[in-house]
């Protein structure tokens, strides 16, 4: 597997942190909430930039190219209890979405990381942070147990975000 150093070349990685989904689809905006929620959150910084992803599919392999680490929060099947909130790293994420179809966009994650691994830009560090969808049909609201799970959602990437900047 060829990892991308795509640091800013003073050492510092520059993190991308995406979040996926639509919005239009209940608990499958949880991704875009997330970003929304981490926006306020967390101060401008150099390094880190923080991208609604929507369902822009092919679009997004520019900006993960340019990522040396790279955070997704995606509504993720889990096989689990609504708002359920896992953390995938590196081996175990690109385990995870390698296995049949996860997430409800046309452009899903699995191919925007093979998309990565082709051209030798997949980012040496990631993470992708699942979240246990209720409901896909149409709303404009996530259901109770993914709204409370967007709130861990977004400590998780808050602790890897300094955990990698450290």
């Amino acid at each position: 597997m060829v990892l991308a150093d795509n640091s800013n070349g003073h050492g510092n990685p520059h993190i991308l942190v995406l979040g996926m989904g639509n919005t239009l689809l209940s608990d499958e905006g949880a991704g875009v909430l997330a970003i929304r929620q981490l926006a306020s959150q967390l101060p401008a910084q150099d390094n880190l930039t923080l991208m609604d992803g929507g369902t822009l599919g092919f679009t997004l392999a520019a900006p993960i190219a340019a990522a040396s680490h790279l955070i997704v929060i995606d509504a993720a099947w889990l096989d689990a209890s609504p708002g359920t909130v896992r953390l995938f790293l590196n081996e175990d994420m690109d385990q995870f979405i390698g296995y049949g179809k996860r997430s409800a966009h046309e452009i899903g994650l699995t191919d925007l990381m093979h998309i990565a691994h082709l051209t030798g830009t997949l980012p040496s560090q990631r993470a992708l942070i699942g979240i246990q969808p209720q409901d896909i049909s149409l709303g404009e609201q996530p259901t109770p147990p993914v709204h409370a799970a967007i709130g861990q959602a977004c400590e998780q990437a808050r602790a890897l975000i300094g955990a990698w900047q450290s």
